[in-house]
């Protein structure tokens, strides 16, 4: 069952340069969507940025949305679960909500990791995003295969909800109006 306590978001690199390098930001928005609503649902969230240097911090619409006890990690590796640190704060979760950038890289191989430690993946597809529309969908495509399930924004709100009688039903629909 997916509910508050047992679910995390991994916002995977989205980052100033690389949302910069997109042809289009729907995945910067859902991201924001995704880092409000944990907020108003207090869900754990971690999130990784990919050599911040280079490439930037977090996006502000999302870094100055999310929970206060949202945890970042500087990597350098593809698959975030490579850094102790963050596979260590992954924990004690059941449901990992995976998105970000880029799909085929760093959120394909973070997945796999995942799937191959016994985690349910669930990858938030409108809030993923690649350079190239070959490479998002492939990504993709191999995340569905290897057991991840593909979900959107909508769906991971709503599966959160369970209900129009959650107290924070009608702030959390009001981020996707």
């Amino acid at each position: 069952m997916i509910n508050e306590q047992n679910s995390l978001f991994l916002f995977i690199d989205v980052q100033e340069k690389l949302v910069g390098m997109l042809t289009k930001d729907k995945a910067a928005k859902k991201s924001a969507i995704l880092a409000q609503t944990a907020n108003l649902l207090n869900i754990d969230c971690i999130l990784t940025e990919q050599y911040p240097k280079g490439l930037g911090s977090t996006i502000d619409a999302v870094k100055y949305q999310l929970p206060q006890n949202a945890k970042f990690f500087e990597k350098t590796t593809f698959n975030a679960l490579e850094d102790p640190q963050i596979a260590s704060a992954i924990e004690g979760k059941q449901n990992i909500f995976l998105f970000g950038i880029e799909t085929h890289i760093c959120v394909l191989q973070t997945a796999v990791a995942l799937l191959e430690k016994g985690y349910n993946v669930y990858i938030v597809k409108d809030a993923c995003a690649s350079r190239e529309t070959d490479e998002f969908k492939a990504g993709i495509n191999f995340m569905e295969k290897s057991g991840a399930k593909i979900v959107t924004t909508e769906i991971t709100l709503f599966e959160l909800l369970k209900s129009s009688k959650h107290p924070m039903f009608k702030q959390v629909q009001a981020l996707i109006k």
